[in-house]
């Protein structure tokens, strides 16, 4: 479903899913490189051909199945349920009054191992901080726009090895990674069990962005989960202030 369908489409309802996720700007070479890697632009739901980096026993496809159903992104706020009363449009006009008040800035960026997955990371701890932070703003905003989740998805959550901060991050907020938890990435692989081919993606990705310079974040994306198990379309972007980018 494109972002286009999504506007006047009747599939949104109590059990559609929205995330606010880190895109890069459309026109950047990473976008473009994103959405090849995982052979789907979430924007327009064109099907890509991925590229196939030397050395992989399987197709760049075959390592890319989860990745590519949520499309290129950085998660900023994981995906919720809007709360009673909520509209789409709603939260998208929460959205755009947030993002107005954040300033753009860049970040210095690299491929890496992040357990079993390969994930675009920041490279630098300045570079995560900024990122957790602009996170962290985000959630405490958007917070009130965000269903509470059900007992069985709680129990789900909670089912999972967590230390004792992440199960209560789990209870008040619904997801386990938040906050001083956040790890900023943008995945580029399923989880792989093979050392050798999350090696060969990293250096794969890292040698075709190596010219790329930093990755910009001028603003967020809000993206849908139409109906559970659907592939995530990128609805709508929402800008942030022109500014000084930063390292």
């Amino acid at each position: 479903m494109t972002a286009a369908a999504l506007q006047t489409s009747q599939a949104l309802n109590g059990h559609s899913r929205f995330a606010i996720y880190y895109a890069p700007p459309r026109e950047s070479a990473w976008w473009r490189a994103g959405c090849a890697w995982l052979g789907r632009d979430p924007e327009t739901d064109e099907t890509l051909s991925a590229p196939q980096p030397a050395g992989l026993s399987h197709s760049l496809a075959e390592l890319t199945i989860a990745p590519r159903r949520y499309g290129w992104h950085g998660t900023i706020v994981p995906p919720f349920r809007l709360a009673p009363g909520v509209t789409p449009e709603a939260l998208d006009a929460a959205a755009q009054q947030w993002a107005a008040t954040r300033a753009c800035f860049a970040v210095a960026a690299q491929a890496a191992t992040l357990g079993r997955f390969v994930a675009l990371r920041p490279a630098d701890d300045a570079g995560d901080a900024a990122l957790r932070d602009l996170a962290a703003d985000a959630l405490r905003t958007l917070a009130p726009l965000r269903a509470a989740q059900t007992s069985a998805e709680l129990a789900r959550r909670l089912g999972a090895p967590l230390t004792a901060q992440q199960r209560a991050y789990v209870e008040e907020w619904g997801y386990p990674y938040v906050f001083d938890e956040f790890r900023f990435h943008m995945t580029l692989s399923d989880s792989l069990d093979d050392a050798h081919a999350r090696a060969t993606l990293v250096a794969a990705w890292n040698a075709q962005m190596r010219d790329a310079g930093p990755l910009p974040v001028d603003g967020v994306a809000l993206f849908v989960e139409p109906q559970p198990g659907a592939p995530f379309a990128l609805w709508r972007r929402a800008a942030f202030q022109d500014g000084e980018r930063r390292a």
